[in-house]
């Protein structure tokens, strides 16, 4: 696995072969299109960027690795915030995508945010990661008020916290079915 690349998915000339993981904020109705369709949308996701390297300096891969997981375990969040059919349960996907499939659109220091150019096939998919349902009511008052808590609200972080503070269970690609159930 290698870095997000510096600009617009194209650096190095080995680019297409070298493999990102990608941190796809989802929720299962979005995984459970996978189906039928074996394809997600492109879209935006997270990972560990130069500027996020940069930010973190201290940290390790896996630590770099787990703030780009937990940014869009949020991510998440806000797109159960905009479904309220949805189950109340965040999803992340892990996948494998080449290097000339990912952009960093934004240099800010710390980004992890990546754009993903084309669609995710469910073959670079590593893993699912999901909460579990008796996760449900704390992730639903997340969901609610995860802008109020980026905008600074102290009781809505607490909130989002809380929901943070939740592991996500992991499923492996070929257990989908099962991680719909």
């Amino acid at each position: 696995m290698r870095d997000c690349p510096q600009e617009n998915g194209t650096e190095g000339s080995d680019v297409a072969n070298d493999l990102v993981r990608v941190y796809v904020p989802a929720t299962v109705p979005l995984v459970a299109a996978l189906r039928d369709a074996d394809e997600l949308p492109g879209a935006t996701a997270h990972a560990v960027t130069p500027a996020l390297r940069e930010w973190y300096a201290e940290g390790d891969e896996e630590e770099l690795e787990y703030v780009a997981f937990m940014r869009a375990a949020q991510d998440a969040l806000r797109l159960l915030r905009d479904d309220p059919a949805a189950p109340r349960r965040r999803v992340v996907v892990s996948a494998d995508v080449p290097a000339n499939q990912v952009t960093v659109e934004n240099r800010d220091l710390g980004t992890s945010t990546v754009r993903l150019n084309g669609v995710l096939r469910r073959a670079a998919i590593a893993a699912f990661h999901v909460d579990e349902p008796e996760a449900e009511p704390v992730v639903a008052e997340a969901a609610e008020v995860v802008e109020r808590a980026a905008g600074g609200d102290p009781d809505a972080q607490f909130t989002v916290d809380s929901a943070e503070d939740l592991d996500l269970l992991w499923y492996a690609p070929e257990e989908l079915d099962e991680l719909l159930r």
